[in-house]
């Protein structure tokens, strides 16, 4: 069993960009410069905020958090996007989710500039994905092909199963994996809460990506020997014996399918870090674009 290391893979591809800014800077060319608006207090928001803005240190890009009460309205939103739209010192901006209940995310989202939106979440780049043109790709989507890429998983003509179907990643995975491209040429089913008789499908699998955010779902019965599993889910279980009173449990069980698997992401330390290190990779993608 071979572990893909999310934490081992993000710190290479952060240290390439910092390479890339090292030689910008070099050349009298502009910083790469990510902005980001969180709205509320949410906890594991603002935590994964703070550490795209030490990202953003780590490689020598600028960064700017704004961040805005609870009961900050819609209009206001929408005029701080409309800000960072035709703020040229901006390369790209994301908007953090999930946003209060009383603002429609769906709004926010069509209100980004598609060239700036380095989340990937427009559905200009959505579309764009789908029909496999350059755009950016969702961050989550794009770390899982990195990782597959850089361990020399093949994906050309394997099964596929992809567990859950949100637009963020079970959605753009099936679309990925199936296309013509390095990391690709999969044939790929997508199963979801209506799905029957998923364990047969499981078991089918050549690799599998779970992302239906169910706490240690997918059990070593469910998969064939020398599976690859790509675990995106990741819960709070609590856990009397740990210092903080949880642990990090992902939707695989992973000491029992680690057993049986040819490549497997852990939790946390698999995907996760994949996510942040890709943002700023498509970051220095829209600078890039906006210098052409």
């Amino acid at each position: 069993m071979i572990l893909l290391d999310g934490k081992k893979t993000s710190a290479d591809i952060k240290e390439e960009i910092a390479l890339d800014v090292r030689e910008l800077k070099a050349n009298d060319e502009k910083t790469p410069h990510l902005a980001a608006i969180i709205v509320g207090s949410d906890g594991a928001s603002i935590t994964y905020v703070n550490a795209k803005v030490k990202a953003c240190e780590r490689v020598g890009f600028e960064s700017t958090l704004i961040r805005l009460p609870e009961d900050t309205t819609e209009e206001d939103l929408l005029n701080e996007i409309a800000i960072l739209n035709v703020d040229n010192d901006i390369d790209g901006f994301i908007v953090q989710l999930p946003l209060p209940k009383h603002i429609d995310e769906q709004k926010i989202l069509m209100a980004v500039d598609p060239d700036k939106d380095v989340d990937g979440f427009h559905p200009t780049n959505v579309g764009k994905m789908a029909l496999n043109l350059p755009t950016f790709i969702s961050a989550t989507p794009f770390g899982i092909l990195e990782l597959l890429d850089r361990y020399n998983v093949e994906t050309s003509g394997k099964n596929v199963v992809v567990i859950g179907r949100s637009h963020i990643v079970g959605s753009p995975m099936s679309i990925l994996l199936s296309q013509k491209r390095k990391v690709g040429n999969a044939t790929v089913t997508i199963t979801h809460s209506r799905t029957k008789n998923l364990k047969e499908i499981t078991l089918q699998a050549d690799i599998i990506i779970a992302a239906l955010g169910i706490p240690e779902f997918l059990k070593a019965d469910m998969v064939k020997d020398n599976v690859t599993v790509i675990d995106v889910g990741i819960t709070r279980m609590a856990d009397p014996s740990k210092k903080r009173g949880f642990r990090l449990v992902g939707d695989v069980a992973f000491n029992e399918v680690a057993k049986k698997a040819a490549y497997i992401t852990p939790v946390p330390g698999g995907v996760g870090p994949m996510t942040i290190a890709m943002l700023l990779k498509n970051t220095l993608l829209a600078r890039k674009r906006r210098s052409k």
